[in-house]
């Protein structure tokens, strides 16, 4: 697979179905486009392809990556991807066309003439996360009524959140890519990013990390349960206090383990008690409901150390990010979760864990692991 620099796909004149295209001496092969962070597109393809030759080995032949360009494309050979399993694949869409050289009068008619078969429980029009991404989003939210008013005119836009969501996305202003996603296989957030609005007391903009983590990882229910008032948390290298923050605000007493200093509320708070240490000495007095952990350390080394606490019992669930290397940033991120996995399981405990990259991440993905009952 090779990597261009360049700011978007080629055009092509007409709509072009992408599903099942069969070329001589090639395999049958559907396209899925997945969108990531900037900068990360042959991360996400790696791993997405990793993914589908755990399933079959053979693999169709893969579409140029361009750089840069916040979204890749690949091609497999009748495997599937699972959207959980992905770290760097922000959204997961099942390409239909692409269509190109789109009329500056009418962008209506020919989106509506490439659309799959089937009815949508959603439409969501969407430009990659870059600067040249951001210069469309006026565009798109002009036209999403005007497509969305056309869908229902024909019947084709139903509200049922078991349909599959039908994605609309420009690469650029003359090209369209349409696909589907299935709601219980792809990201709930639009574009793939949650969000997070910076709280106007909170000592450092790390808190959003934090906060989109505890949005993306858990559901409603899960939160209530698991982040309830009077629980206790440990903060391992907490200065200035971010994450801290959003634990002290759910009503959860923190113990915060820096030798730098807490800033703004968390300097004096009553839920947080400030001790000087080196987060990876530390050692609890009694074991804690939750580990927090954003260090800039090797991978390696934070994953051993929240496999520790996970497996001393100093902790039921644990959040923590893991800086990655320029290079090598799949095979980095799969040895230190590989790692965690070798030890609970070698330990006999139960857990889950989802890692991600996160839109407020940057060099780093964020891991969620918690024990389970069975």
């Amino acid at each position: 697979m090779r990597t261009t620099k360049k700011s978007g796909s080629e055009p092509v004149r007409n709509s072009i179905p992408l599903q099942s295209e069969k070329k001589p001496g090639s395999t049958v092969s559907e396209r899925w486009l997945l969108y990531c962070r900037a900068g990360f597109e042959k991360d996400c393809a790696e791993e997405a392809l990793n993914q589908a030759r755990m399933q079959r080995p053979i693999l169709a032949e893969q579409p140029a990556l361009v750089a840069d360009t916040g979204h890749v494309v690949v091609a497999l050979n009748g495997q599937t991807l699972t959207h959980r399993d992905l770290i760097f694949a922000r959204q997961l869409v099942r390409m239909h066309s692409l269509i190109g050289e789109l009329p500056e009068r009418d962008r209506l008619t020919p989106i509506l003439e490439a659309l799959p078969q089937g009815n949508f429980g959603a439409i969501w029009l969407e430009v990659p996360d870059t600067n040249e991404g951001k210069a469309l989003s006026s565009f798109t939210r002009r036209f999403q009524p005007l497509l969305e008013a056309a869908l229902r005119e024909q019947g084709l836009l139903i509200d049922d959140r078991h349909l599959p969501r039908l994605h609309v996305f420009f690469p650029d202003k003359s090209t369209a890519i349409t696909g589907t996603s299935d709601p219980f296989n792809s990201s709930p957030f639009m574009m793939g990013i949650n969000r997070q609005s910076m709280p106007p007391d909170a000592p450092s903009r790390s808190t959003l990390k934090l906060a989109e983590a505890i949005d993306v990882f858990m559901d409603k229910a899960e939160q209530k349960r698991l982040l309830r008032s009077g629980m206790t948390a440990v903060d391992l290298g907490a200065a200035p206090g971010g994450w801290t923050w959003q634990m002290v605000k759910r009503g959860i007493r923190v113990t915060a383990v820096d030798n730098g200093p807490m800033k703004g509320s968390m300097a004096r708070h009553p839920l947080v008690e400030h001790l000087k240490q080196d987060g990876f000495r530390f050692a609890p007095r009694k074991a804690a409901d939750w580990l927090i952990c954003d260090m800039i350390e090797k991978p390696a080394r934070v994953s051993e150390l929240v496999g520790n606490w996970i497996a001393h019992g100093w902790c039921r669930h644990a959040i923590f990010n893991l800086k990655l290397p320029m290079k090598q940033r799949v095979a980095a991120a799969s040895a230190a979760l590989d790692g965690i996995r070798a030890r609970l399981e070698m330990e006999g405990i139960n857990y889950k864990m989802i890692a991600r990259q996160l839109y407020h991440d940057r060099e780093e993905i964020t891991v969620f692991l918690t024990r389970t009952r069975h």
